[in-house]
């Protein structure tokens, strides 16, 4: 079967234990974003697609155009990219893969310490020869007793509780009933009021799904009652925040800070991204599951599935 392996960034796909499970079959992979009028010319023989998560959306005038298509394969879960109404329409079959909350949680917790103590700011001055100058971002502070709000209380959500509770946090938990359920059993804190969570927490830190209920939960003025001090993490969805809700109050109030691992246009840019413009966002290139073993993982199961598909 010709099968093509869509935005592998870091080139890093064909080194993976897993890939020579497809070692009887055609394989290309792509190692760049195109447009689509590119991906068309470069997929027109391709029988099989597998998708690095939601890097590439998958739209009607690509199966339109995509006439050898039978199957798309998922790495992780499926999302917005996808419609699978869509694909059934054009008679492509699609298989899910797995999830884990490991590596994103991980990722999530290193980029807290790491803005928590100015980490990053510290150790490029020091690459330029400036010993503990803090410049315009000040001293750091520890986690121990500060309070962390948890909105959406999922896999990822109770992982980031349990680093919270080890470094001695306040947790609390916001979302819904369910969420503030089980935040209640493991024994934290949970609020149902928006303007409470959003004014009384030093962290927040986001692990939603983006659904058209969530969809921009995050307002402007949620952003405005957080403390002067606070820092805002957002590394599950770009369009869970208001847009451009994010740039102009970190813009407007320096000592606000955030983590942003996720962004309304990936690859983001300096050219269109304006949060990379600022000193008080620590931005990473959606890096929440972009590890080996998570891509062990992933990837094993999106080519096993594909491996059944191909048997049936």
């Amino acid at each position: 079967m010709k099968i093509a392996i869509l935005d592998d960034y870091q080139d890093v796909v064909k080194t993976l234990d897993c890939f020579s499970l497809l070692k009887k079959h055609q394989v290309k992979i792509l190692t760049k974003t195109y447009s689509e009028v590119e991906l068309i010319d470069k997929l027109k023989d391709v029988q099989a697609l597998v998708l690095i998560r939601e890097r590439t959306t998958i739209t009607k005038n690509l199966l339109l155009n995509l006439p050898n298509l039978k199957v798309i394969s998922q790495t992780g879960k499926i999302s917005n990219h996808l419609n699978l109404k869509l694909c059934e329409e054009y008679k492509i079959s699609v298989l899910e893969g797995v999830g884990s909350s490991i590596a994103p949680a991980e990722l999530c917790w290193a980029l807290i310490m790491n803005s928590s103590r100015n980490i990053l700011q510290y150790s490029n001055n020091l690459s330029n020869n400036i010993w503990q100058s803090s410049n315009s971002f000040g001293l750091g502070k520890v986690l121990n007793n500060q309070r962390i709000g948890i909105w959406g209380y999922g896999k990822i959500g109770q992982q980031i509780a349990k680093y919270a509770k080890a470094f001695n946090m306040q947790v609390v938990v916001y979302g819904s009933k369910t969420s503030q359920l089980k935040a209640k059993e493991d024994g934290f804190e949970s609020v149902g009021c928006k303007k409470e969570f959003f004014s009384s927490c030093d962290i927040i830190t986001l692990h939603l799904k983006l659904t058209q209920e969530t969809f921009e939960c995050v307002k402007k003025e949620d952003l405005e009652l957080m403390k002067a001090d606070s820092l805002f993490v957002n590394i599950s969805r770009a369009a869970l925040v208001e847009k451009n809700a994010l740039f102009n109050e970190l813009n407007n109030n320096k000592t606000k800070r955030a983590i942003v691992d996720v962004f309304d246009i990936e690859p983001a840019t300096i050219e269109n991204e304006p949060l990379l413009s600022l000193e008080n966002v620590l931005c990473t290139p959606h890096l929440g599951y972009v590890e080996k073993s998570n891509y062990e993982l992933y990837f094993k199961a999106a080519f096993e599935n594909l491996l059944e598909y191909i048997k049936s």
